[in-house]
C-alpha cells in the first residue's frame, strides 16, 4: 500500500491497514463531529466529504482501502438521517480516477497509466460537483454525486 505495487490483503501487513483506516475513515469521523457543532441551527448547513468510487466498487489490490470508502458511504447515509431533522444536508462526492500527487495504497504505475489513458479528472471537476450540491436550496439535498469521466468504464 505505499503505492509501487498492487498488494493483495493475503500479503499486506497490519501496520499499513492502520495507516489506512486511520486517514480514510478515523479522519472523517473526527472532522464531521468536530463541525457538527458549529452546523447546528445555521440554515443551509451542510457536511460534504469527497470519498472515492472506491466506496462502491472493490479494485483487487485495494481491498483495505475499498473497505473504508464504503465504510464513509455507510457512515455518511446514516449520518444524513441523524442530522435531517435538524436541517443539516450531509452529501457525498465520489469522484473517480483524479490528478492528484497523493496516492498511498495506489499503485503509482498503474494509476499513472490509467490516468493518462483516460484523461483523468482534475480537482477543479471534483470541485464543481461540490458548488452545486451546496448550491441547492436548503430544504434539497444532493446526497451523492459519482463523478467519473465518460471513458472511465471501470470498475
Amino acid at each position: 500500500m505505499d503505492g509501487s505495487a498492487v498488494i493483495h490483503f493475503a500479503e499486506s501487513k497490519a501496520e499499513e491497514w492502520q495507516r489506512t483506516i486511520d486517514a480514510n475513515l478515523y479522519g472523517i469521523l473526527h472532522c464531521t463531529h468536530a463541525a457538527i457543532p458549529w452546523l447546528r441551527g445555521r440554515p443551509g448547513a451542510m457536511i460534504s466529504t469527497v470519498s472515492s468510487v472506491g466506496g462502491r466498487y472493490g479494485i483487487a489490490g485495494w481491498s483495505v482501502y475499498n473497505a473504508t470508502k464504503f465504510a464513509v458511504v455507510g457512515f455518511h447515509d446514516a449520518l444524513r438521517k441523524e442530522l435531517a431533522a435538524e436541517g443539516i444536508r450531509v452529501a457525498l462526492i465520489e469522484p473517480g480516477a483524479v490528478w492528484t500527487e497523493w496516492g498511498n495504497n495506489v499503485p503509482a504505475e498503474a494509476m499513472r497509466e490509467r490516468r493518462m489513458s483516460l484523461d483523468a479528472l482534475h480537482p477543479e471537476d471534483v470541485a464543481q460537483a461540490l458548488v452545486y450540491s451546496f448550491a441547492q436550496p436548503d430544504n434539497v439535498l444532493v446526497e451523492e454525486i459519482l463523478v467519473r469521466l465518460l471513458l472511465e468504464t471501470s470498475p
